[in-house]
């Protein structure tokens, strides 16, 4: 009997709680995967930065790039004229009492007209608390933070219209009014999109929206985290990065790829582009100026160059 046992625990089989390994070892794993879908694979990865670039649909006005913060727009002249020009508004703040002269009762009627814009009335107190004691002269206009897109989406907006990307990113650009003007600039000759650095740079105020003159409401502005990261990126998608210097290589004239796919990178107009800017730049360019002007401002200088890309394209 005990031999019995000796020949029978040398006996192969299954065993208690293999959970039918061997069983699915024998199995087969099906058609190899074609080069596209392997991990790992050059093909794989071609197949995803296409992906990036022509699948991708962009948000409308993306958010993903972050908000902004809110803000106030205080005096009846300053309300005015952003009411005038479409700066975006939640609440019309009007004070208890107030004179109502011609500038109130036009800012009443075009936030009436406009709608969506709610109308509150609050005691003298309350305002100049809410606006840390500023001359509101009793009006005060709630501008909503602005949502930024991400730098991704203009580019991605690009290749879905089946264009080649036209953005223009800024330096070291504080002053508001210049971003609007930039916009505006951007909107004019049919660009994609303006890319701002998350620090130390003008952001969408009711300032830049003025000055866009309403082409902030058509032209994204998109917020990097950081500038040159961003810029690498659009490098990698197959955009050219042209920056704006005072000692380029080449002119605006001379350089034909801005009739591809661009980005053009302007700087702050004391300081030009930071190092780190400039070293990404595939191209550096001047504008000539005969009349021994030294510099342009950022709006002025971004305007004359989506000029020459707009010509060069068409």
């Amino acid at each position: 009997m005990a031999a019995n046992n000796r020949r029978m625990s040398g006996k192969k089989g299954a065993q208690v709680g293999s959970g039918g390994q061997r069983r699915r070892g024998l199995e087969g794993k099906g058609p190899t995967p074609p080069a596209e879908a392997r991990k790992g694979h050059k093909k794989n990865r071609i197949a995803g930065a296409k992906s990036k670039q022509l699948v991708r649909k962009p948000s409308p006005r993306g958010g993903r790039g972050g908000k902004g913060t809110s803000e106030m727009v205080v005096g009846r002249n300053s309300v005015v004229e952003a009411l005038r020009e479409g700066v975006p508004a939640t609440m019309l703040y009007v004070q208890q009492f107030i004179d109502n002269d011609e500038r109130v009762r036009e800012a009443l009627q075009l936030a009436a007209d406009r709608g969506g814009i709610h109308l509150m009335e609050a005691p003298r107190p309350e305002l100049d608390r809410m606006t840390n004691g500023l001359n509101h002269q009793g009006l005060v206009l709630q501008v909503p933070p602005y949502e930024y897109a991400h730098p991704e989406d203009l580019a991605a907006a690009a290749y879905d219209e089946g264009r080649d990307p036209l953005i223009v990113a800024l330096d070291g650009v504080t002053d508001p009014r210049n971003l609007g003007a930039v916009v505006r600039s951007v909107s004019a000759f049919g660009g994609h999109g303006v890319v701002v650095p998350e620090r130390r740079a003008a952001g969408m105020t009711a300032g830049a929206w003025k000055t866009s003159a309403g082409a902030a409401a058509r032209t994204p502005v998109a917020r990097a985290s950081n500038l040159t990261r961003a810029l690498e990126a659009y490098k990698k998608a197959g955009l050219v990065v042209v920056g704006l210097a005072a000692d380029g290589e080449a002119t605006v004239g001379d350089l034909e790829a801005l009739g591809g796919p661009v980005v053009i990178v302007v700087g702050s107009e004391g300081k030009g582009l930071s190092r780190l800017v400039g070293e990404t730049c595939d191209f550096r360019v001047r504008i000539p100026m005969p009349g021994g002007t030294e510099s342009l401002n950022a709006g002025v200088a971004a305007g004359v160059v989506l000029y020459e890309a707009a010509r060069k394209r068409g």
